[in-house]
């Protein structure tokens, strides 16, 4: 079904294209706005289903002069599954060559090769409750390469008095990500919510500030040199302001040259909620994206989007809609802190968790996703993947299907066909491979990253 939408306002005139396509209940509009009597407006496009309740399905900051881009989309009906795994962006085809010592083709080898990991980190969120917990980091250790603190790393947990720094339960949580060759996300330097703010940093003046923040930045990436791969600079910047109501404007480019002085090679990030989960007047895609323009304006290097990414039940329409937007800055995507309310029921959880990683892999500018799971003797956040016990919950069991199925290569079998080859495509990452031949093994590594065209690899045998 097409369908053309024209609105007349007193602040601006909008024109929509909607494209219905009945077989996944996938709606998606496309429009141009442009605004009068003001010098911008944040423009809303909302659908009422069953005439029941207005739904937010796109937004755009549209500015004066000139005509804005609005696109996004909903799911007709909510229960549907819409999205379209891009595994061209995630697999690549390879050919295994076998030769033996005069460089000839060997037919008829025997070849196993398995995935040892992928190119695409997905992680979880842990807290110091799986500390000495050895059912807990079992399960975890099953599934998961990547990771990131829940409060740990937080300034008001390392320093909540002036200068009384203490990392003990960082350094217990950092032996564990490096005995099991974890990668994790430094979470965070600065958080502007004045909730998570310690009280003694609320009365001092600009420069006893500046210098607290100077000392935060030293004490912690001096420290952790190289340990965390990714820093949420200022966590929520968007919704919040408490550095820039002390410090002025250019408080977080100030953070970010701190930081890069302090570690030139640090990845930093922002980090920011209900972007990509629902319309919100505070923290919408465009201000997100000036925000970042305004950075690189002030001569700092950002190197990704943070998305913190929580949910109650998504759109997969608008996330995707917000991501084409965000790709556009040509940086890392990243979902942070995925979950789902616990409003909803654990199977209504697992099914929208699933709509959401589903989303998120199949977006070819989307490179990581940390889920917020923690597991703690109280439960969870917001959605749990297993029970006290350690065992499943229905959204533990889409994190298998997807992480230990769907989305790895697994272990192939097969023989060389009559020219000495090996062929198969596999999701990005590291491989090992074994070659039996009369008797003989060889055994091997290699690495398959992004590309077009199909890998070649040759193993003597």
């Amino acid at each position: 079904m097409l369908m053309l939408m024209w609105r007349k306002s007193p602040l601006f005139w909008t024109f929509f294209l909607f494209l219905f396509f009945a077989t996944s209940s996938l709606a998606k509009h496309r429009g141009w706005v442009r605004v009068k009597n003001v010098n911008s407006a944040l423009v809303t496009a909302t659908v009422k289903p069953d005439n029941k309740y207005a739904k937010c399905i796109g937004s755009v900051i549209a500015k004066k002069g000139c005509w804005s881009f609005l696109k996004g989309g909903f799911l007709w009906d909510s229960t549907s599954n819409s999205s379209e795994i891009d595994f061209q962006e995630r697999k690549r085809g390879v050919t295994i060559h076998v030769v033996d010592k005069n460089g000839l083709r060997v037919p008829g080898a025997a070849v196993k090769l398995s995935q040892i990991s992928t190119d695409f980190p997905i992680g979880t969120m842990i807290s110091r409750t799986i500390l000495g917990n050895l059912p807990y980091q079992e399960w975890f250790l099953k599934r998961f390469k990547a990771t990131v603190f829940e409060n740990e790393l937080k300034w008001y947990k390392t320093e909540p008095l002036p200068g009384q720094f203490n990392y003990t339960v960082v350094d217990q949580m950092m032996k564990f990500v490096r005995k099991n060759k974890l990668i994790a996300r430094g979470h965070n330097m600065f958080w502007d919510d004045p909730v998570y703010v310690q009280d003694w940093l609320e009365n001092m003046t600009v420069p006893q500030l500046q210098r607290a923040m100077k000392s935060r930045i030293k004490s912690v990436m001096s420290k952790y040199r190289n340990e965390f791969f990714h820093w949420d600079v200022n966590n929520e910047l968007l919704h919040f302001d408490f550095y820039e109501k002390k410090l002025g404007p250019k408080a977080t480019l100030d953070m970010f040259k701190s930081m890069q002085r302090e570690d030139p090679l640090a990845t930093l990030f922002l980090n920011e909620y209900n972007i990509v989960e629902r319309c919100d007047s505070k923290a919408n895609v465009d201000r997100y994206i000036d925000t970042f323009k305004e950075l690189k304006k002030g001569g700092v290097k950002v190197a990704g989007i943070g998305l913190e990414s929580h949910f109650s039940a998504p759109n997969p329409a608008f996330m995707r809609a917000v991501l084409d937007k965000l790709a556009t800055l040509k940086l890392p995507i990243w979902l942070t802190e995925v979950d789902v309310s616990s409003m909803y029921g654990l199977e209504e959880q697992a099914v929208f968790l699933e709509q959401i990683l589903r989303e998120a892999f199949s977006h070819p500018s989307v490179n990581g996703i940390m889920l917020w799971t923690a597991r703690s003797p109280g439960g969870c956040y917001q959605t749990c993947l297993t029970d006290e016990k350690f065992q499943n919950l229905p959204t533990g069991d889409v994190i298998d299907q997807l992480l230990l199925n769907e989305w790895t290569t697994g272990t192939k079998r097969g023989k060389t066909n009559e020219f000495g080859s090996y062929n198969f495509r596999g999701f990005l990452g590291e491989f090992k491979v074994s070659i039996l031949y009369n008797r003989t093994i060889v055994n091997s590594t290699f690495s398959l990253g992004h590309g077009v065209d199909t890998k070649h690899i040759t193993i003597h045998v």
